[in-house]
């Protein structure tokens, strides 16, 4: 049994503990939990090789070849253990850090701006006999629509089929048949077909007696509208900053109500939704009867939502 001073009282140093010490820092410090126990463990085992080197070439210092290599052996474990110790803090675990503290807040800004424009769906139908008859109906009156809207300024870019379909029509069960008689299938007395259409109306001015002039001409189904705008840029941007305002209050709020300062901004992010277009249904024969149909565009709403995070600093 031997014994070391390693800046404290001697401890008892046995070749069993050596080897186990050197086991451990072999291993590149993977098996250490920090920094500190690594570095206990290999000054106890330098200062140990250290002492053990020099006491037997004490003993052995008539034979000169023996003390080289003696000597030779102690320059290569301690560069060995040196090496370990420069690898061990690429191994070693560092204890997690806590996250920096911080505030996160939701923003609302809304911009309300007039409509520029109007979608607008419509769709003339028509009956035949036959499916051919249907159709040639159908396409006359298509026709003189699209010559009108034309005529009335619209371009072609703003005029867009938006469905068309042709089907059978069929009989309808009579309804004074007797209980208990056998029931008629039904039968095929004719087809109808429909070609809808769908309108940007740019000029709302126009669009009353565009309404007004399309019906006269052949459309008898649809007339849904929706008011909307071309380029909504400037009202989403105004959206925005009023979100962003929004959010910023708020946190200057929470925090001041907890006794901190606000940081700097973290992260954003940003929801903005287009406004949900608002139909104005109308009968198409009661157009008829005025000459020009009144409309009101009203005005469309944008909201914007934002989401920050800010860094909180403790008050000193």
């Amino acid at each position: 049994m031997r014994f070391i001073q390693i800046g404290r009282p001697a401890v008892a140093f046995a070749p069993a503990r050596r080897t186990l010490l050197l086991s451990r820092l072999s291993s590149g410090g993977r098996s250490y939990f920090n920094h500190a126990a690594f570095a206990e463990d290999f000054m106890i085992a330098t200062r140990s090789l250290i002492r053990r080197h020099t006491l037997t070439g004490a003993r052995l210092t008539s034979s000169r070849p023996t003390s080289s290599r003696l000597t030779g052996s102690l320059l290569t474990s301690a560069l060995l253990i040196g090496g370990l110790a420069l690898a061990a803090p690429a191994g070693a675990q560092e204890p997690p850090r806590e996250p920096a503290p911080s505030i996160q807040v939701s923003g609302e800004g809304r911009a309300s701006v007039a409509p520029d424009m109007a979608i607008v769906t419509l769709a003339v139908t028509r009956m035949g006999d036959t499916a051919e008859a249907a159709l040639a109906a159908n396409s006359a009156a298509m026709r003189d629509v699209l010559a009108a809207l034309k005529e009335a300024g619209l371009a072609d870019r703003d005029m867009q089929t938006s469905d068309f379909s042709i089907y059978p029509r069929y009989s309808q069960p009579d309804p004074n048949r007797p209980n208990g008689s056998e029931a008629q299938e039904p039968k095929i007395i004719g087809y109808q077909v429909s070609n809808g259409l769908t309108l940007r109306v740019r000029d709302l001015a126009k669009l009353g007696a565009l309404l007004d002039r399309s019906v006269k001409l052949g459309i008898n189904q649809g007339g849904q509208i929706n008011f909307t705008n071309d380029d909504p840029k400037a009202a989403l941007e105004e959206a925005r900053r009023e979100a962003v305002k929004d959010a910023m209050q708020r946190a200057k709020t929470l925090s001041d109500a907890a006794g901190v300062k606000l940081g700097a901004v973290l992260s954003i992010s940003e929801n903005s939704l287009r406004p949900e277009p608002v139909p104005m249904m109308r009968s198409m024969a009661l157009a008829k009867e005025a000459d020009s149909v009144p409309l009101a565009a009203g005005e469309n709403s944008y909201r914007v939502t934002v989401d920050m995070r800010f860094g909180l600093v403790q008050n000193p």
